[in-house]
């Protein structure tokens, strides 16, 4: 993923903000939230998926617990088509990451789960007929009729 989409930041009470443009309001700087902010950017701008069919940090009820996934993607049809789950760099993907991830798929049936920590992303296209799941190399690129 290239690391030079730009966010704007300021400092309040010598705390980092970054400004999130879905959003529409500074949130705190923090490694997980940078590799967030990029992450929605590189989706945007390098695989063309627009900002309206984007969606950050909702909520989402699983078990009678509520829980926040990172980034959503629709498709046109206004269906979850790619769910992420962004880790702050320090963190490993590992079985953990994608048990979480999986958790949110088994509620929200998006098409593909890409786990990042911004240096290493996993992408895994699901197959919600046959219930089975495949690591692919590449992100899909968005199309207009998915």
């Amino acid at each position: 993923m290239n690391n030079s989409f730009s966010i704007k930041t300021k400092l309040v009470k010598s705390k980092e903000y970054l400004f999130d443009e879905l959003r529409k309001k500074w949130i705190m700087s923090t490694p997980e939230e940078l590799v967030r902010q990029k992450f929605w950017k590189y989706l945007n701008i390098e695989k063309k998926y627009p900002m309206s069919l984007i969606a950050i940090e909702k909520k989402i009820e699983i078990n009678g617990l509520n829980k926040r996934f990172d980034i959503l993607i629709f498709d046109s049809q206004g269906n979850p088509n790619i769910i992420v789950e962004c880790k702050s760099p320090k963190v490993k993907i590992d079985q953990s990451t994608l048990d979480q991830a999986l958790t949110y798929q088994n509620k929200i049936e998006a098409n593909f789960v890409i786990l990042t920590n911004g240096e290493k992303t996993y992408c895994i296209k699901v197959d919600l007929n046959l219930k089975k799941a495949s690591y692919i190399k590449e992100i899909p690129v968005f199309q207009e009729n998915h």
